[in-house]
Parts: structure tokens; sequence; C-alpha cells
């Protein structure tokens, strides 16, 4: 199936948002990528701002979709955990996916347009509460003993990935994410 324009214009946004946030681009770099003319761009997407906060809403929205599906196909709260742990190591390791597109976005939130900044603290809104939802169902389930509150625990889970994200992208190491969110399951375990 052919990408349409906006796919196209979406995908090489997001890959110039890894690369340099949302201040490291222009309209001129996406016009470069895709060939098309910059009026195009703003035919589909009429602000940098609406651009952006598109992008965020498709990335919740895969986000979403990739947590649903661990919850739905895979058994249990660890192997879920591991499975979302699994998926970033995978991801930086190959540079399929080397950082959250969110994390960088906000690591600028103070100077992001009020509508995407919304978009990026949703995001974690949302995946806090699926990794809430992981953590309280393996308490019942007497596979987790939390030292702080499931929604405490989930921020410390997802501090450390996006940490580990940085340090792996800091240092040039994709190994180092590994090393640093590996511990976390066996911390975590009754």
């Amino acid at each position: 199936m052919e990408q349409t324009t906006s796919e196209k214009i979406l995908d090489i946004a997001q890959s110039l948002v890894v690369a340099g946030g949302y201040n490291g681009f222009s309209y001129a770099d996406i016009s470069d990528a895709v060939g098309i003319r910059k009026a195009s761009i703003h035919h589909h997407f009429p602000t940098k701002a609406e651009l952006v906060r598109v992008l965020v809403d498709r990335y919740t929205q895969r986000a979403e979709s990739g947590l649903n599906s661990l919850r739905e196909h895979v058994p249990g709260p660890i192997d879920q955990l591991q499975a979302y742990l699994d998926y970033w190591q995978k991801c930086i390791l190959d540079a399929s996916e080397p950082f959250c597109v969110c994390a960088m976005l906000a690591a600028e939130i103070q100077m992001l347009p009020e509508p995407v900044a919304a978009h990026v603290r949703r995001h974690f809104e949302n995946l806090a509460a699926w990794l809430t939802s992981v953590l309280k169902a393996g308490v019942e389930q007497k596979l987790f003993r939390l030292a702080k509150s499931p929604e405490e625990e989930a921020q410390i889970l997802m501090a450390s990935v996006h940490g580990a994200m940085l340090s792996a992208r800091a240092l040039g190491d994709p190994s180092l994410f590994a090393a640093i969110v590996g511990p976390q399951i066996a911390r975590l375990k009754a």
C-alpha cells in the first residue's frame, strides 16, 4: 500500500523531531526530504504546531495500539512489562526507533505551543496508566511486590525507560539501555 503525502510528511517530521526536537527542523527540511514544495506541506499541515500535534497523536495512537496488543497477546504482567522493555531495546539496538518522539518533545515542553504540549502530556498519562494497570495486575496475582504505589512505580519505570534512552543516546552506546532497564522487573518481582 502506497503512503499518502501526509504520511510521508509525518514520517519525515518524526525522524527530524527524534534527531533534533521541535525547533530542530523546518518545512524546508521536510520539503527537501519528501520532494515537494513547502506550500504543499502547508496544504496538509497549515502550521508546524499542527503538524507536530498530528504527529504526536499518531505516535500516541500507535503506542496505545501496541500496548493494547501486549495486553491481549502476551500472557501475564511480568511478560507484558518485559515485552515493553524488549520493544524499546530492539528499537534502540537496530536504530529503527532510537528515541521516543514524546520524550524528545517533553524535554522542550516549556517551549512548545500549548496544544502540542497538551498532547505530549496525554501520551505520558496514557503510558503511565498502562504501566499502572500492569503493575496492579501483577500485585493482584502476587507476582509483584511494590515498594511504592502502582502509580508511583509506573512513573519510576517510565523515567527509567526514558532515562535509559537518554544515556544510550548521549554516550553512543545502545547496550546501556538494557543495562539500565534490565534490573527493573527483577526489582518489582515478589
